[in-house]
């Protein structure tokens, strides 16, 4: 039997749900969480991701706003409805963090960080696990059993891309993962095509991809101006890129026998009216 994870009372994903998180890599101002917030949730996303803190490869690069960024998250939330996906970094701030979100994201730099996966496994909230670039799906599977150890059972795993030899993309997102995943364990799992392209410009296909090949959601960044991100702007939508990638899934989840679902925050979803329970888009009222 399929796992399913509560994000909120009225969000679960797993089983027929798919559920889109969408925001910013890093929380950079107010006023463009705030637009593009605006802008994912009226497409139709699930879930506001977008990160405070932030592992960057070089130290002069922008590391994230800190508290300040889990804030303006929160604020972000009560605004559209949305909950918040968000990373944390350090076991010394697992707590703050938690207290700003609905799920906490373990970024692929630290899938194999033993001690802050014990940490988030004596909380009693998502997390979102998300493979290393260089990690096998074992590795992936036993990072996860330190959060489920812990007595945690709400982990969703997240394919966002592994290393290869040819530069055409950032990573190779590796979408025969899913499909392993989904015999290997009951837990969701979704995809990040952000990362795992790097490139904008092929987010859309292979979203849609990862949808047919089984996902349970995805992990989409979206950036009002792409070309003035202070990290990773050359992956991120548009936010009119990412209404269109919307309907394009909104047309494809009835075949696959999925509901799109997301939460306007006020405890309880309902079907909205379609052509049947198959395709119907699962929202609040």
């Amino acid at each position: 039997m399929r796992k399913t994870v509560t994000i909120a009372d009225d969000l679960v994903l797993g089983g027929d749900t798919f559920v889109v998180m969408a925001g910013p890599c890093a929380v950079e101002t107010r006023d463009l969480l705030f637009t593009v917030a605006d802008a994912v949730a009226a497409a139709g996303a699930g879930m506001l991701r977008g990160g405070a803190f932030k592992p960057r490869t070089s130290p002069q690069s922008f590391q994230g706003l800190g508290a300040q960024g889990l804030a303006m998250l929160q604020e972000a939330s009560r605004r559209t409805g949305l909950p918040v996906v968000t990373e944390v970094l350090d076991t010394r701030d697992v707590d703050l963090v938690a207290d700003h979100c609905a799920m906490l994201q373990i970024g692929s730099r630290n899938m194999q960080n033993f001690a802050l996966l014990r940490e988030v496994g004596k909380l009693r909230k998502p997390v979102l696990l998300k493979r290393g670039a260089a990690a096998t799906l074992d590795e992936l599977l036993f990072a996860a059993d330190y959060v489920l150890q812990g007595g945690n059972d709400q982990v969703v795993l997240c394919e966002r891309g592994i290393r290869g030899f040819d530069p055409a993309t950032r990573y190779v997102l590796d979408l025969a993962a899913v499909a392993v995943l989904k015999e290997r364990t009951s837990l969701p799992v979704i995809v990040d095509p952000s990362h795992g392209t790097g490139r904008a410009a092929l987010v859309p296909a292979l979203a849609r991809a990862a949808l047919a090949v089984g996902a349970d959601g995805l992990l989409v960044e979206v950036h009002a101006a792409p070309e003035q991100a202070l990290c990773d702007g050359m992956q991120a939508l548009r936010p009119s890129e990412f209404a269109a990638l919307m309907a394009d899934l909104r047309r494809l989840l009835p075949v696959l026998g999925r509901r799109l679902v997301r939460t306007s925050g006020r405890g309880h979803a309902v079907a909205h009216p379609g052509s049947g329970p198959v395709s119907d888009e699962v929202i609040a009222p």
